[in-house]
């Protein structure tokens, strides 16, 4: 399973869902991330910090959201509603593999919080939700 988590831009949500995949170490399961409106830049200090407590080393710089991408995902979540109209507006052909992580998570609406710019503890929010939403969205794909 190829699953690609899109933000805005690729500094904080994305990257930080990106690397709580990659530290399960599931079989099968590839993640990438991207931002609709990424440059390059590095990891947000305080993501890095949040990571860092966690135990866990990601190397990242963010990247804007590429077609090849889009082609290699056979999931695509976004961090928010408006995210993910967005693409829908430029890659309708993926309908049916684009979610937002707690639509597919848990069949609810509700976006994930945005910490850019703020607190460390804002971002340390942002990470608790995110890691248990995937590990609810481990659950759904039945390969936990």
């Amino acid at each position: 399973m190829r699953i690609l988590f899109v933000c805005t831009g690729n500094t904080c949500r994305s990257p930080m869902a990106e690397a709580i995949v990659h530290t399960r170490s599931i079989d099968g399961v590839e993640a990438r991330s991207a931002g609709i409106f990424a440059g390059q830049a590095p990891l947000s200090a305080n993501a890095q910090k949040v990571l860092s407590e966690q135990s866990i080393e990601f190397d990242h710089v963010s990247k804007p959201l590429d077609p090849r991408d889009v082609e290699w995902a056979e999931l695509i979540l976004t961090m928010t509603h408006s995210h993910k109209m967005a693409l829908m507006q430029y890659y309708p052909e993926v309908a049916t593999k684009l979610h937002t992580v707690r639509e597919f998570a848990e069949g609810s609406t509700g976006d994930i919080s945005d910490p850019y710019g703020g607190s460390l503890d804002d971002y340390r929010r942002t990470y608790r939700e995110l890691e248990q939403l995937i590990d609810k969205l481990v659950k759904q794909l039945g390969i936990a």
